[in-house]
């Protein structure tokens, strides 16, 4: 199982694409504080999204919070500044993806003490940087194609 950090997400549209993506591959969904927006029952149900179930969401109150709560071996940070292409990255089985927050990325702390960790998804120089639900799929589904995507349907259904 793969498990997707957010750091501070600010876009609800983004979460709930990432959470879609946590449910279709079986990754598991960690949300660090502040969020920006509500994540309650309600809110999820009158946003209509109705693969939340599947989802295992854990919250957080910073990365002090979960970095007490989670035994980490493996992590992967991703950002813009990173040395490396995630390409290069070998996942393993159980790793964290750190994403950070759409208008900032992780913090510059944090990536400069993980430096060895970070990597980045090659894109031309004058764009800023990919929508953080896309970049979250392409990492996961890397990693995913690295481990043979265990318990995944390699297989389409046609209907007749």
């Amino acid at each position: 199982m793969l498990n997707i950090v957010l750091v501070e997400p600010e876009i609800p549209q983004n979460c709930g694409n990432i959470a879609r993506t946590c449910a279709a591959t079986g990754a598991r969904l960690h949300l660090i504080r502040p969020l920006g927006f509500d994540i309650s029952e309600k809110a999820v149900r009158r946003a209509g999204l109705d693969y939340w179930h599947m989802v295992e969401v854990l919250e957080y109150e910073d990365l002090q919070d979960f970095f007490r709560k989670n035994e980490v071996r493996q992590m992967w940070c991703l950002s813009t500044k990173a040395p490396r292409s995630y390409t290069e990255a070998e996942f393993q089985d159980g790793c964290y993806l750190f994403f950070g927050k759409e208008t900032k990325g992780l913090p510059e702390s944090f990536l400069a003490s993980h430096y060895e960790q970070c990597l980045r998804i090659p894109m031309r120089p004058e764009a800023r940087s990919l929508n953080l639900s896309n970049a979250v799929a392409i990492t996961v589904y890397e990693a995913l194609r690295q481990l043979s995507f265990p318990s995944l349907q390699d297989f389409g259904r046609m209907r007749k």
